[in-house]
């Protein structure tokens, strides 16, 4: 590591020395914490070597919310995240002092594993429960060795520069075999000792000729675990077609099974691949909404109910859930004299039909159900004119103000003016010094005018 420049701030100031400026602190003796700035708080840039996100996964971290009162030795145990989805609880035996955030050296099978702690204190304890472990019961826990050491890191990012190499090859070697199975991913151990194989397959797979070939090709124990479609999805993760990440990979803790009947619950069409998720399974987010659209249809008359009148029978042809309103066809096949009702109207008929009445029309009144709403188009709210189209309306408005013309809309303009007084001699002697002006020359031309009248004459 090159030798840290003096500060001039710093030299020769003993207070600045006992309260050093962040660009005084010494870079910690680490090959990996050069050029972190991430602000993790450790003093360390692993977790951007070791891959972890700076913005955790929601359902992978809880908020820790005895943080202030609480510490790693109230608990004896802590929550430890390996990669992707991968989490397990551990004994701290050494008491030692670890905050969430910690890069730690675990025990694992025939040797020992590197992971970030998630949780510790008394929160650990409530998350044990959830994961249906009992947290009395701590001895059966695998323990933490100590705080990961640069040597460990460095050990285990060189195993994980391995991984893509090593799914690839598998891939072919399973592909020579014949497996009707893919490999999705590959996670090594810490120590590089051991793989863990993820796949999915549609049937059961005799794969043990293949972990004795993946064995010998790469110097490792194998231990293959099989997953479904969801969550290789959810491992991998992605950007759904709302926009957002993906639901299974950011904040959902177990897989729901969905079916058709959500997607026939909201009216969707029955397309697969509108339906159908990056995962080629139904979207989760069917069921989202499916308690809703199922308490607004206990609201809505059955789907077989006939609705008499005398012009004709109607027959269902569309539901909207959410706007509680019916669209009746007089074939039962085709959509033939298609009439909109609200709900409110249908169940009204289903009581007149049950009393063996037949009103005279489904809807209440023709011209309403005639009625169309006003065409709007959007688009023009983000026009450039926008505002040059009210500038003219108002100048047009004001010159036809002043030209005379009255406004058919005003009654105040309606009104007749009263007629104008005669301007007495204390208005007239009030007039401008222009207007005075002015009536001299014009009595200076009617005496010029006179005069040469009587001339002539």
């Amino acid at each position: 590591m090159d030798e840290i420049e003096k500060n001039p701030i710093t030299e020769n100031n003993p207070i600045a020395e006992n309260n050093p400026t962040p660009e005084s602190k010494p870079i910690p003796d680490c090959t990996n914490c050069a050029g972190c700035d991430t602000g993790c708080g450790n003093g360390c840039g692993t977790h951007k070597v070791m891959g972890w996100r700076r913005e955790p996964r929601g359902k992978l971290y809880a908020t820790n919310w005895l943080g202030d009162i609480s510490t790693g030795a109230d608990f004896p145990a802590v929550q430890v995240q390996f990669k992707n989805t991968r989490a397990g609880f551990y004994l701290n035996p050494a008491k030692l002092s670890l905050e969430i955030g910690d890069i730690v050296a675990v025990e694992a099978a025939n040797g020992h594993d590197i992971g970030q702690v998630t949780m510790v204190g008394p929160l650990v304890r409530m998350q044990m429960v959830k994961a249906k472990l009992d947290p009395d019961n701590l001895e059966e826990l695998k323990k933490v060795f100590r705080k990961a050491r640069p040597s460990d890191i460095e050990r285990f990012n060189e195993a994980r520069a391995k991984e893509h190499s090593t799914m690839i090859k598998s891939r072919a070697i399973a592909e020579e075999l014949g497996l009707n199975m893919k490999i999705g991913d590959v996670e090594y151990q810490g120590d590089g000792g051991k793989a863990i194989f993820y796949y999915i397959a549609d049937e059961r797979v005799d794969f043990r000729k293949l972990i004795r070939i993946l064995a010998e090709e790469f110097k490792v124990r194998i231990e293959m675990k099989q997953i479904g479609a969801r969550q290789e999805t959810g491992r991998i993760g992605g950007i759904g077609p709302c926009g957002r990440p993906l639901c299974c990979s950011s904040w959902m803790t177990h897989f729901v099974s969905v079916g058709t009947g959500a997607a026939r619950m909201q009216d969707l069409s029955m397309n697969p691949q509108k339906l159908a998720g990056q995962c080629a399974k139904l979207k989760c987010c069917l069921n989202f909404e499916i308690d809703a659209y199922a308490e607004a249809t206990k609201q809505l008359p059955q789907r077989d109910v006939v609705l008499q009148t005398k012009d004709a029978d109607y027959f269902l042809f569309k539901t909207d859930i959410l706007t509680r309103t019916l669209t009746y066809s007089t074939d039962k096949r085709m959509g033939a004299n298609l009439t909109v009702i609200p709900a409110k109207r249908a169940f009204e008929i289903i009581a007149l039909n049950k009393q063996g009445i037949k009103p005279d029309k489904l809807a209440e009144d023709a011209e309403e159900a005639e009625e169309r709403r006003e065409y709007i188009d959007l688009t023009d709210q983000d026009a450039l004119t926008r505002f040059d189209k009210a500038k003219k309306k108002k100048s047009k408005h004001k010159q036809g103000n002043q030209g005379g013309q009255p406004q058919k809309n005003n009654p105040k303009k309606e009104q007749p003016e009263p007629p104008k007084e005669a301007p007495n001699q204390d208005n007239a002697g009030r007039k401008t010094g222009n207007q005075r002006r002015h009536k001299r020359k014009q009595n200076n031309k009617n005496s010029n005018s006179q005069t040469h009248d009587s001339n002539d004459a």
